[in-house]
């Protein structure tokens, strides 16, 4: 699964960048408040248009101080699968559950130095597991290699049962992190600057697809 990411897009043209892209499996919204992360992008009311201007599923990415008073919003509002921090979220598990009855997925995102064997029991109630491999807040950083462990590890629960999610990995993926991040067992590939600088954003992210089916 490829998520293109609008953060590399031209947000002046957002419904035309999510039709460049008519095949990707989910669309990536990051959001992010300049206190969590330090930087600022869209909120709610961009993802309520562009939830109009596409049918591609949108998976929002809340980068945000208190999750759980403003992702149920999100998920109200259409996205998908709704990912929190769990560096941030208050209540994870009540969380996610709040999530699900409000029509969404539930994602939980652990940063690099995050560790995933202290949340194993917390991942149980979510539907996507996001690990990032750049620190949150800025697109086109250098992929980390080292959260390919974190990686592994999630796949080994998944494929034993421990757990039951979607793996997705967000940070630096490109055609030359790609194969590494889908042979730790990847199942979905936020990809940015990958897709939306290139003069083709959908060829880009069937390339894209491409390497990974292959290195899986």
């Amino acid at each position: 699964m490829i998520a293109p990411s609008i953060l590399s897009a031209d947000f002046a043209r957002l419904a035309d960048e999510a039709a460049a892209v008519p095949s990707a499996d989910w669309l990536h919204v990051d959001v992010m408040d300049a206190h969590f992360v330090p930087n600022l992008t869209i909120g709610l009311p961009v993802v309520k248009s562009l939830r109009k201007a596409t049918d591609l599923p949108l998976d929002c990415h809340l980068m945000i101080d208190d999750p759980d008073r403003w992702a149920i919003g999100y998920a109200e509002a259409g996205a998908y699968n709704v990912t929190v921090h769990v560096e941030a979220a208050a209540d994870p598990v009540g969380l996610a559950k709040n999530l699900r009855a409000a029509g969404a997925k539930a994602g939980l995102s652990l940063k690099p130095g995050t560790a995933i064997e202290p949340y194993a029991d917390v991942l149980k109630h979510y539907d996507t597991l996001l690990v990032m491999s750049v620190e949150p807040g800025f697109g086109g950083q250098s992929f980390m290699a080292e959260v390919l462990d974190k990686v592994r590890v999630a796949r080994r629960l998944v494929d034993t049962g421990h757990l039951r999610l979607v793996v997705e990995i967000d940070g630096g993926i490109n055609a030359d992190t790609i194969e590494q991040a889908a042979e730790a067992g990847v199942d979905c590939f936020v990809a940015g600057s990958a897709v939306y600088d290139a003069a083709d954003p959908g060829a880009a992210l069937e390339r894209l697809r491409e390497q990974a089916a292959r290195a899986r």
